[in-house]
């Protein structure tokens, strides 16, 4: 047990706080799984139990995603895709049919995919923590046990898991959930993703965060990283307070981005669907800096015709009138499969057809959808803007832009190739903007798959690689006097938003509920400071001394 210590981990949503520990197991009662007799069914019956134990599984995910919005309803509704998946119970046939008993066969199948999405590596990977939440729950429904997951705290507490299931991140309550400590997931995971549109405090892959005394009191500093056990409480109090008086500073603040010499920087939200894009509405947001328009078809099978797309996209636009949104065309592919749009048995989707790639076979595709977007501004008054994902060529950014411009709208390209940071100034000469996705430019740019916990350090944005790809990118941007923004979960650390502003970057992007505290740190530095942060952390050696690097100009500065 660990007593008297600080732990370490990525940090990811800032803030401090103090409270018990509740140690989160995912553990199924192992008397109810002993007693189960799976070897009394024949194949009809045990795959009869099977549909309907996944159908409630998928029921249960549904009722939760209707629940809420955003990344967390996103996320809930692909794992009740996933639950229902046609491949997943073929899997489970065959084992039953090579003698497995249902509990067998269930695990088996569990396993095969989990090695397949592994193996993938990328975005990939990152559903194998999923199909093991559905493997647990399935197997509860069969046994007739409570199904696993985060029970609702008594007092407010800080939970430290393993990993949090993508249903469990979602169902949260901010209200009694005071911090996330995992010892798995890096951050860009679903558990950080989500815990930055609730605004909770989370440190990430903490080696030996379950060893904690359950109940005792835990400082999380979502800042530094730090997880101290056994805390001296009067000291852990005042530090509290003072983190609290920042945070009202932060509640308080309502834009617009500028920094404290009123230098502007644009603050904007990243929307999926008509509940996030009402949820950015209410915020100081100046509009929207990444519209994911494959997030509403992810359960379609056939694709939408050009009318039926515009109406769900003049949806989304609509809280919008008169401000700029950019729209993202599909990023299908990967970890966001597309049945109408993406390639089936890639060996490596995470670096396959994924993007404006799927128009490379299917131009008709990429047409059909700015058409929709053209009608969507034509209805709502929304200064569109449009973009294309996973770009990597000057001429693929100039063929993109030529089509957008046929419909009288703007074309930028994301920047989450290395290839195409490396040739921002090339790009654009071709491109009205750029818009870095730090997520996936920082995976490839350190080849390191995102959902590895002993990767998590290559996977931070905060590494000088991805830094120094960043400033490439922004310095271009500045000497073309073209807008180069960030959309990726980076635009939503505070302070590492002094120091993409220092770098050069016009606008960031980030959920919603980060856009109080972004705008609130920016506003209490001047851009010279923000330039001395740039300067700062593109010197350092690694994440950890770019984050001390940083933080040491702020206070010095600030």
């Amino acid at each position: 047990m660990v007593t008297n210590t600080t732990l370490r981990g990525t940090p990811v949503v800032p803030g401090l706080v103090v409270g018990p520990a509740v140690l989160v197991r995912a553990d199924i009662d192992p008397a109810a799984v002993a007693s189960y007799d799976a070897t009394a069914l024949d194949e009809g019956a045990a795959l009869t139990a099977y549909d309907e134990a996944v159908e409630a599984v998928a029921h249960g995910y549904e009722q939760r995603s209707a629940t809420t919005s955003g990344a967390a309803a996103e996320v809930l509704t692909a794992s009740a895709g996933l639950a229902r998946d046609r491949g997943l119970r073929s899997a489970v046939r065959k084992h039953l049919r090579a003698g497995e008993d249902l509990l067998g066969a269930l695990s088996g199948a569990i396993d095969q995919f989990v090695g397949i999405f592994t193996e993938m590596g990328g975005l990939m990977a990152e559903r194998a923590s999923d199909l093991r939440d559905i493997e647990r729950r399935t197997l509860a429904h069969l046994v007739g046990a409570p199904e696993p997951g985060v029970a609702r705290p008594s007092v407010p507490s800080v939970l430290v898991a393993q990993d949090l299931a993508p249903a469990d991140a979602a169902g949260l309550d901010p209200t009694v959930v005071l911090a996330l400590v995992t010892e798995r997931g890096g951050p860009t995971s679903h558990t950080a993703i989500i815990a930055r549109q609730l605004a909770i405090p989370c440190v990430v892959g903490v080696a030996g965060a379950l060893a904690v005394p359950e109940g005792g009191d835990l400082l999380v500093d979502g800042t530094t990283g730090g997880v101290e056990v056994a805390p001296d409480p009067a000291e852990a109090q005042e530090r509290v307070l003072a983190d609290r008086a920042r945070r009202e500073q932060v509640a308080a603040w309502s834009g617009p981005g500028a920094t404290a010499d009123g230098v502007p920087v644009k603050l904007v939200a990243n929307v999926a669907d008509t509940e996030s894009a009402a949820t950015a509405g209410a915020e100081p947001v100046e509009g929207v800096g990444l519209f994911r328009t494959e997030l509403c078809f992810l359960n379609r099978a056939d694709e939408p015709g050009v009318e039926e797309q515009a109406a769900i996209y003049a949806e989304v636009l609509r809280p919008f009138t008169g401000q700029v949104v950019v729209v993202r065309t599909l990023d299908a592919g990967s970890d966001k499969p597309v049945a109408f749009a993406t390639q089936v048995g890639e060996e490596n989707p995470a670096l396959g057809v994924r993007g404006l790639r799927l128009s490379f076979d299917n131009p008709a595709l990429l047409v059909r959808q700015l058409d929709a977007i053209r009608l969507a501004a034509d209805r709502t008054g929304a200064e569109v803007q449009v973009m294309a994902p996973m770009v990597a060529t000057v001429a693929e950014a100039a063929g993109f832009a030529g089509l957008v411009r046929e419909r009288g709208l703007r074309a930028g390209v994301m920047i989450e190739v290395p290839a195409a940071a490396l040739l921002a100034h090339r790009m654009l000469e071709v491109v009205d903007f750029l818009s870095i996705g730090t997520n996936d430019l920082t995976q490839y740019t350190m080849a390191a798959d995102r959902m590895a916990t002993d990767l998590a350090h290559l996977t931070d944005p905060w590494q000088p690689a991805v830094l120094q790809l960043i400033a490439i990118t922004a310095h271009a941007g500045r000497q073309a006097g073209k807008p180069v923004g960030v959309c990726g979960e980076a635009a939503a650390d505070p302070l590492l938003a002094c120091a993409l502003v220092g770098m050069g970057i016009t606008s960031l992007s980030m959920a919603p509920a980060a856009v109080r505290a972004v705008g609130a740190r920016l506003a209490g530095v001047s851009a010279e400071t923000c330039e001395e942060v740039a300067e700062a952390v593109l010197g350092a050696t690694d994440p950890a001394a770019a984050r001390a690097a940083a933080l040491l100009v702020v206070e010095r500065r600030g």
